[in-house]
């Protein structure tokens, strides 16, 4: 017999010893019931196998009648045939696996070599990238790598500012991809860090050769290119914070932030705003809008941005410290005092600037707007003078920042139109703290009115508008106006319309006095009317006054000119008719 002719019946014995195995188990389960119980135990059976098991088994694959040596023999042989397959399959596999594998592959062979006598193979772990902290990543970036890399960005996507500032962030995050969170955890630097400290987080580690190449790059794109990457730069940096939120929370795992979106990010968005300030008050309305930029736990990280903001101009500064930081003290939050220390330390640190006052005061009004509005100076006011029973710690502190704040709020030229408007805004909330029944506030509030006052004759015209319905109010100005009349007389331009307005108060108290009001009101307008007539009064006296020394004045120029017979006749009638005064020679 040939060596194909062999195999084959090699293989056919085999099939036939699986359909005898078969075949017998077959037999055995479907064994009559002894006994006739109908109860018993019984085997379901399924008709195709049945219909596959009734066929003839072929006569050479079994010559003896089943027994039980002939099941032990067909045991022996499958279990010899399994063997055999398993040892075909070992020596199939190549002695050296040339495929990558995981430290688990490595485990089970080295126990593998362990059972078959061999030495045991040395673990391979894998390289693991050195962890460097954030001055050590700095100092590996090169100014000029950055420069020709800044150049051929430029060439690249010059039409499109947003991706070059991105590409930019990319670049810092390279450089500092060996960064762990662990070397930068920023949001407790922040917490645990004051103001004068925080201000410098990066970019402190940064050269100045790499921090000037990236300023002047920046320097030269667009406002909206820049917005864009701002806002872009805080939804990272927020999503970073979410996730240290959920961690102390104890919620569902987030997936952090890599460290390179913490520190590039961070120091890219500090260059933004050093160089282009204005960019942060351009965001204020989608900052206000969105609830996701406002809150407690994102007051660390606004201060922040104040402060680089406030790096590059101290008027940006001070005008987002007004309109992003000052509401919070009116705030729930407000009474917080680790917020109202944050909002103090980052206003003290601008009004320290070298020569803050009079760069503030040079740009008080910045695009005919004052950088501390009325509203402002409402609420510096009440928290500077609160009751003695509302005093903090804080208040000291609020007391010392108020005059510089509160002169910032009330510059500007005289009689323009700009200080106009100020002083009619200013009037409406200060009339309201006048009577608000704190004696400092009330003494502040009622200093600030009669300022207005003196800036615009409107403001005698919106007094007399305000006065019966703000009546005490206008009887705490009116006695101060009376007692300390040499004071504020002469800081008015004119007393006409402080006399005409005068007047119509005596008149609106008078038919207010014949309704026969209730008591307390019937005095206030007794104690208005008393101030009103002492008022014009001595501004009738000092008009008289002044009108006799300005008579004498001239007489005595004329009596010098004709003493010394230098004047002509038509230069005496012109003199007379300038101080309307009669001239008979």
């Amino acid at each position: 017999m040939d060596e194909n002719s062999a195999l084959i019946e090699s293989i056919l014995r085999e099939e036939d010893e699986a359909e005898a195995d078969k075949y017998v188990k077959k037999m055995s389960s479907t064994a009559p019931v002894q006994n006739g119980d109908a109860y018993a135990w019984q085997t379901v059976s399924y008709h195709k196998r049945n219909r596959r098991l009734s066929q003839p088994i072929p006569p050479d694959s079994v010559g003896d009648p089943p027994n039980g040596d002939v099941f032990r023999s067909i045991e022996l042989h499958s279990e010899e045939r399994r063997r055999r397959i398993r040892q075909a399959q070992t020596d199939s596999l190549p002695a050296v696996r040339s495929e990558p594998h995981s430290d688990d592959d490595s485990d089970a062979e080295v126990a593998a070599a362990a059972e078959n006598g061999e030495p045991k193979k040395a673990k391979v772990k894998k390289p693991k990238k050195p962890k460097l902290t954030v001055a050590e990543a700095a100092s590996k970036i090169d100014a000029a790598h950055l420069g020709a890399f800044l150049a051929e960005i430029t060439e690249v996507y010059q039409s499109q500012q947003d991706i070059l500032l991105l590409r930019l962030a990319d670049y810092f995050g390279r450089a500092f991809a060996s960064v762990t969170a662990a070397q930068f955890p920023w949001l407790k630097i922040f917490k645990e860090s004051t103001v004068s400290k925080m201000v410098d987080i990066p970019l402190s580690h940064i050269s100045e050769n790499v921090s000037k190449t990236s300023v002047d790059w920046i320097g030269q794109r667009s406002t909206e290119a820049l917005g864009s990457f701002v806002l872009w730069s805080l939804d990272c940096i927020l999503a970073d914070l979410a996730s240290h939120q959920g961690a102390a929370k104890g919620s569902k795992k987030v997936v952090q932030q890599p460290s390179r979106c913490q520190v590039a990010i961070f120091a890219v968005l500090a260059m933004v705003l050093r160089k282009k300030p204005d960019v942060l008050i351009s965001l204020f309305p989608v900052m206000r809008e969105s609830s996701k930029y406002q809150g407690q736990d994102k007051l660390p990280l606004t201060v922040w941005l104040i402060t680089q903001a406030s790096q590059g101009d101290l008027v940006v500064g001070l005008y987002t410290w007004v309109h992003l930081l000052l509401p919070i003290l009116s705030s729930k939050s407000g009474c917080n005092p680790q917020s109202r220390d944050l909002i103090l330390q980052s206003v003290e640190r601008i009004l320290s600037s070298p020569k803050a006052r009079p760069i503030l005061l040079n740009g008080a009004v910045r695009k005919g707007e004052h950088i501390v509005p009325p509203s402002a100076l409402d609420l510096l006011m009440r928290v500077s003078f609160p009751s003695p029973s509302a005093r903090v710690k804080a208040t000291e502190r609020f007391e010392a920042v108020y005059p510089t704040l509160k002169e910032i709020a009330l510059a500007g030229s005289p009689g323009s139109k700009t200080v106009r408007q100020v002083a009619q805004k200013t009037l409406n909330y200060s009339v309201k703290a006048v009577i608000e029944g704190i004696p400092d506030l009330s003494k502040e509030a009622t200093a600030i009115f009669i300022w207005c006052l003196t800036q615009s004759p409107e403001c005698y015209k919106q007094w007399d508008m305000l006065y019966l319905d703000n009546l005490d109010a206008s009887v705490i100005v009116l006695k101060k106006l009376s007692d300390e009349w040499k004071e504020h007389s002469v800081k008015h331009a004119s007393l006409d319309p402080l006399r005409e307005t005068l007047k119509s108060f005596r008149e609106k108290n008078e038919k207010a006095l014949a309704k026969g009001d209730d008591l307390v009101r019937h005095s206030l307008l007794k104690d208005a009317d008393k101030y009103c007539k002492l008022i014009l009064g001595r501004s009738s006296q000092g008009h008289g006054c002044m009108k006799s020394m300005v008579l004498v004045s001239v007489a005595l120029a004329i009596g010098a000119a004709i003493m010394s017979q230098n004047i002509q006749p038509e230069d005496l009638k012109k003199l007379a008719a300038m101080f309307n005064f009669p001239l008979t020679l």
